[in-house]
C-alpha cells in the first residue's frame, strides 16, 4: 500500500516509517509541518535547507506544510490531500499512546479519505527507544528541557548511556512530556546519512537547543 508519512524528523516517526516499509508498504511522501513564523519544522526545528537534505537522504519527496497555530489543522489536511493526489491510500503516524492526538489525526484522515496507521501504538516506551537504537538509527539529541535534563546531552547521539542519564533524572524514555527531541540522521531507511553540522548550544527559557545545520 502506498502511504504518506507524517514526519517530524525525529526518532519515533522514523521508527514508524521503518516498520511500514518493513511490512512492504511504499512511502510516497513525507508530510512535515513547518512553523510559519520560525521557518522551521515544528518541535524538531529543521529549516528548509535541512528538509531538502532529508528528502535526498531518505529518497522520499517532502510536502512541507507552513502553518501557524490557527491554521495548523487546515494546512495538515492540505498536505494529506496532496499526498492522496500522489497515490497515497493511507497515512502513518508515530504516536505511541496519547489518545487525543490519535483522535485528531484520525479525524484529519477521515476528512481526506485516507486510512490511518499507528505502528507504534501502545508499545512500551522504553522498548521503542531501545529498538530504534538496536536497529542502528543514529538520532542526535537536538533539544532538552533544562529543568529535567542536563545541557551536556545536547549534540550527543541517543544511546543506552544517554537513556540511563534520562531515566536517572526521571525523564520519560521517549520524551513524550517534552523532555527532549531528536533528529534522526542515519539508519536502515536512509539511502545515505544526512549531511549536517553541529554548532553551539543555546538557551530559550526552560529549553536548551543545539544548532544543527
Amino acid at each position: 500500500m502506498k502511504f504518506a508519512m507524517s514526519y517530524s524528523c525525529g526518532k519515533d516517526s522514523t521508527l514508524a516509517l521503518h516498520k511500514m516499509i518493513e511490512q512492504g508498504h511504499e512511502p510516497v511522501c513525507l508530510v512535515i509541518m513547518v512553523n510559519k513564523e520560525a521557518a522551521r519544522s515544528y518541535f524538531h526545528g529543521a529549516d528548509d535547507a535541512m528538509l531538502k537534505r532529508y528528502e535526498k537522504a531518505l529518497g522520499i519527496p517532502v510536502i512541507a506544510c507552513p502553518a501557524n497555530g490557527e491554521g495548523y489543522r487546515q494546512a495538515f489536511i492540505q498536505g494529506l490531500k496532496k499526498a492522496k493526489d500522489m497515490g497515497a491510500l493511507g497515512a502513518c503516524f508515530g504516536d505511541i499512546d496519547i489518545a487525543q492526538n490519535r483522535e485528531w489525526e484520525e479525524g484529519c484522515c477521515k476528512e481526506c479519505g485516507l486510512t490511518p496507521y499507528f505502528p507504534l501504538w501502545q508499545k512500551q516506551r522504553r522498548k521503542i527507544v531501545s529498538e530504534t537504537i538496536a536497529l542502528g538509527y543514529r538520532c542526535l539529541i537536538k533539544s532538552v528541557h533544562r529543568t529535567v535534563l542536563p545541557m551536556d546531552l545536547l549534540g550527543r547521539f541517543l544511546d543506552e548511556a544517554a537513556l540511563e542519564v534520562m531515566e536517572a533524572a526521571g525523564a520519560d524514555a521517549c520524551g513524550e512530556n517534552g523532555e527532549y527531541h531528536t533528529l534522526a540522521v542515519d539508519g536502515p531507511v536512509f539511502r545515505e546519512a544526512l549531511d549536517f553540522k553541529v554548532g553551539g548550544k543555546l538557551e530559550f527559557g526552560e529549553y536548551g537547543v543545539v544548532e544543527v545545520f
